[in-house]
Order: C-alpha cells, then structure tokens, then sequence
C-alpha cells in the first residue's frame, strides 16, 4: 500500500498480541475474563464480539472450505478480542488523564478518509474484518480507539512509537489494576511501554485527504 500524505494509527484489533505472563490469577472473579479498573469484562460479552467477527467473516466467505480456513488462520481470535478490549479501557483511561476527549465528527471525519481511500464503506469493513479481526458493526468504536491514541500522542508531545506514548498506557495499566482469567494468561503492565517489533500492536495506514495529524 503506497504512502501517501497523512497517516493514521491503528491499534489493531486482531493483533498477535505481546506474549502473555504464565497464569498468575485465582477464581476471584468468577465469569469474567478480565476485570480492569473494578469493571468485569464478562466470558459471555467476550464470546458474543467473538461471534460477530465469526458471523462476518461467513458472510464473507459463503465457501465453507474456504471459511474453514478462515477460522484456522485466526485461532487465536478469542485471545486477541479481549487483548483488545483490554487495551482499549487502558488507552481510554491514559486520554482521561490527560484531559483528551473524542468526539463523534473525528471519528466520522477519519472513517470518511478510509472511505475514501479503500473505495468506499464496504471495502473499508471488508479490509477491517480481514487484516485485523473487527466486525463491521465495530469498525467505528475502532477508530474512536485510532483518534484517542492520535489525540493523546499529540497531547503528549510524542508519537505513538514512542516511549513517552507507551508509559503513559504503563502508567494507565498500573492504575486500572488488570486482572485476566488465567485461561487466557495475564496482563503484562510493562509491555504497554513499548512497541515490541515482533508483536505490531500498532500499525500505520495510508489516508488519503484527511485533515487528520500524522500519527
């Protein structure tokens, strides 16, 4: 994909996420798969955004062999889905801090700008679905979760490969207190400070024509 003028961040959702810490965690919690700042992340809320990736890409792909392979290639869906809503809360709580805040005409104004340059809404979601595991009907809390990172960056006076941006999520871990099932390992506060190369928790894209700032 060519670079153009302006990019965007992403913090994939279905991302290889960073090595999880061998299971540390107890049955404190019975029936969540992730408690973050006091906040249950349910098995059952897990499960259902699981399900409506699942369901769009069968969508997608009607040849069930084809689907088949599909599900094989993403085996880990369940482990990154709450990797990302996890880091999702994280990142909300780092723009709290800072003050940063994002309105619904940024996050219209940079799906207009992916719009554009992918040829329109449904190639946008179809290249979301594929590449990164979101489902259409959460392709805009997506980039929401792409405008916050830009804005807290920004707020920082850094960018989003920098150290600066990943100890404020450090930081915002610390705060939020994460506790996973152990089912699916453990939150590693420390990893959120840096970008590991071989685990792309962010990724940049090209925009074409969007107002917004390089990430």
């Amino acid at each position: 994909m060519p670079r153009r003028r302006r990019t965007a961040l992403v913090l994939s959702a279905a991302i290889a996420a960073a090595p999880l810490l061998a299971a540390c965690g107890n049955d404190a919690h019975p029936g969540a798969a992730a408690v973050v700042g006091g906040r249950r992340i349910t098995v059952a809320q897990l499960e259902d955004r699981v399900n409506e990736v699942r369901r769009a890409q069968r969508a997608a792909v009607p040849d069930e062999a084809q689907y088949q392979q599909v599900v094989a290639s993403t085996s880990s869906l369940t482990r990154d889905i709450l990797h990302n809503m996890v880091l999702d809360r994280v990142l909300h709580r780092a723009a709290q801090d800072q003050g940063v805040t994002v309105t619904r005409k940024e996050i219209q104004r940079m799906r207009g700008g992916l719009e554009q340059q992918f040829g329109g809404a449904k190639a946008l979601e179809t290249d979301w679905l594929q590449k990164y595991g979101v489902a259409p009907e959460r392709l805009d809390d997506n980039l929401r979760l792409q405008v916050e990172a830009q804005k807290l960056a920004q707020k920082l006076g850094t960018s989003t490969s920098e150290p600066a941006f990943w100890k404020a999520l450090s930081t915002a871990s610390g705060e939020l207190n994460i506790d996973l099932n152990p089912r699916y390992g453990s939150w590693d506060v420390q990893k959120s400070s840096r970008v590991d190369a071989k685990t792309p928790w962010v990724r940049d894209v090209t925009t074409s024509g969007t107002p917004l700032q390089s990430a």
